[in-house]
């Protein structure tokens, strides 16, 4: 029933706002300050985009981490959506995170950088 519910709102957001088709604005970061060795979690948010048709992956060396975990797809007053991403990881020196954004077709790459 909830599903059911958030569908309909979702749709109805879609056709009666008759809103512009917006970017999404990316951030990702760690929970805590990025140290290699030391675990953490890695985050990507996103938010301010429409309509809702959005995919994130988070990346270690260009592959899906696996075990990510997302909230549920949000909107704002304007009818503009966020969504979160993150997964545990711990950092090691050479390997490279991304978040991967696909948003109406159009896909970005937006790279973590380590605190060290």
């Amino acid at each position: 029933m909830k599903e059911l519910f958030f569908l309909v709102v979702v749709l109805y957001a879609s056709y009666a706002v008759m809103a512009k088709e917006v970017s999404p604005k990316v951030q990702i970061y760690s929970r805590n300050p990025g140290l290699y060795g030391k675990p953490n979690v890695l985050i990507c948010h996103v938010s301010g985009f429409h309509p809702p048709e959005i995919r994130i992956d988070l990346l270690k060396n260009g592959q899906e981490i696996a075990d990510a975990k997302q909230t549920d797809l949000a909107f704002e007053e304007n009818w503009h959506y966020h969504l979160t991403k993150h997964a545990s990881f711990t950092p090691k020196e050479g390997e490279h995170y991304a978040c991967r954004v696909t948003h109406v077709g159009k896909t970005t790459i937006h790279e973590w950088d380590a605190d060290v």
